[in-house]
Order: structure tokens, then sequence, then C-alpha cells
């Protein structure tokens, strides 16, 4: 039962269930980091005098350091493939994953909007789906990334008894998944003037992942999401950090006989 404030209001950090009750340190944890890509305009700059004129420098500094843009970055989760492949090049498209592939392609299309890349996996199941949605937005660049190959990133909380990397797995694709995020998830560079939209062909652990840390939710919770093949997940990192999670794994503009996880 949470304590009621002057107008009859139950104040959440004091409700059982909400996530702030408890200990401070719970508090704590869960506010929000405005310089997580560590490109906020007041960690750039480093005031050397405490006096006026230097008051009036750091907020002349400030006007250079602002981001102007805002970045639309659209994860697409890949198509379906044949599992029963023993090697990644086998691992290709079913005539399924290509059709899902085009629905995917047609409704990016269908957004209007000006993208600026696709970057992709390398892995074959990426690649293939990339080709295919690349039909649909003509002369976009397309750019290949070994970071972003499937992986496990983070021991997920709670486990799954059907799915269990070793510690190995987990140190070496965690640090390259990790990597792949402070690459492609921050806010817009200096020098970009208008906002971009990005195109991101990659699998469900990294997205799941990525998902969580642009967030600020805690990485480990990732397995508690599910995403279906050629998937659109829509993530927004508006100029003074902030994120915004537009859509998250929606497959609506596919028949309910297309989808597959």
């Amino acid at each position: 039962h949470g304590r009621r404030s002057g107008g009859g209001a139950v104040r959440a950090d004091t409700v059982s269930w909400s996530p702030g009750a408890g200990a401070a340190a719970g508090a704590a944890a869960a506010a929000w980091d405005s310089n997580w890509d560590k490109r906020d305009p007041h960690s750039l700059i480093k005031p050397n005098k405490k006096n006026k004129e230097a008051t009036e420098d750091v907020t002349s500094q400030l006007e250079n350091y602002k981001v102007k843009a805002t970045r639309h970055i659209f994860l697409i989760r890949h198509s379906q493939y044949n599992l029963n492949a023993q090697t990644d090049k086998e691992r290709s498209l079913t005539s399924l994953g290509r059709e899902q592939a085009e629905l995917t392609g047609q409704r990016l299309a269908s957004l209007g909007l000006n993208y600026n890349v696709i970057v992709h996996s390398s892995m074959t199941r990426a690649k293939e789906t990339t080709a295919i949605i690349s039909k649909h937005l003509p002369d976009v660049e397309i750019v290949s990334c070994d970071l972003l190959r499937e992986g496990a990133p983070i021991e997920p909380i709670p486990p799954i008894s059907h799915w269990k990397p070793e510690a190995m797995q987990y140190h070496e694709d965690g640090a390259r998944i990790e990597a792949a995020f402070r690459r492609y998830i921050h806010r817009a560079d200096l020098k970009q003037q208008s906002d971009s939209y990005e195109i991101i062909v990659c699998h469900a652990n990294v997205i799941r992942y990525f998902v969580c840390r642009a967030l600020q939710f805690p990485p480990e919770g990732w397995l508690r999401m599910c995403l279906n093949n050629g998937s659109i997940t829509w993530l927004t990192v508006r100029p003074n950090g902030r994120v915004a999670l537009r859509s998250l794994g929606d497959t609506g503009f596919m028949p309910p006989d297309k989808l597959t996880r």
C-alpha cells in the first residue's frame, strides 16, 4: 500500500510493485545517464578558470558541441533460414524467408523515408535478407560488418535450460556485441546537419541487447523479449541523447501465415 500525498495521489516510490520501491540504491539505479554515449556537450569541454570570462567561454563552447540532428535506427532481424545446416554458408534463407524479406523491404520503402545506409551482419542469412530488402531501396549504400554477427551478448536472467553457452562464448561475443552497440547506437556526430535514417540488418540476440542498452534497462533481461523473422525495431536517438523505442519487433505488415520466430 503506497503512502498518499496531500492530493490523494499514491507516490510511485512507495508502492511495493513499482520499480522505485525499496532502498535508495534502487532509485539511483533507475537514474538516466545523459552521457551514456560519451557525447554529452558538458563532458567534451574542460574549463580551466572559474570566473565570468571562463563561464562565457564555456557557454560558447557548449554551443559548438551541441548535436543538431536526430538519428533513426531501424534494426531488422534476418528472415527465416535453414536451421538444419551445419555451416554459416549453408544457412541460407528458406523460400518463406525470402518472402518475408520482400515484405520487410516493401514496408521500409512504404514509409517514404530517405534512408542513408544499410549495414548488415556478415552472416549469410543477414546478407541474403539485405540483398532482398535493398531491391526495394535502390541507391542506398550497403555496408557489411563482422561486429554484428550473432552471438551470446550476456548471460540472461532468468536463464533458460535449452540454451547454455560456455563462459568463454559470453566473454568473446559479449565484448564484440558491446563494441557493435558503441559503434552504431549513439547520438549524431557534430557534423551531421539533418536527421538520418539508418537500417541495420542483423540478429535477434544483437537487437535485443541493443534495445536494453539503449534504453538503459538491465542488459541481462534481453532474452525476455521475442522478435519475429523480418521484424522491424525502430530506435530514435535525439540530439540531447534521449532515446525512444518507436517500435519493437514489428511484423504487423506481414500476413499471419508468413510469421515465424
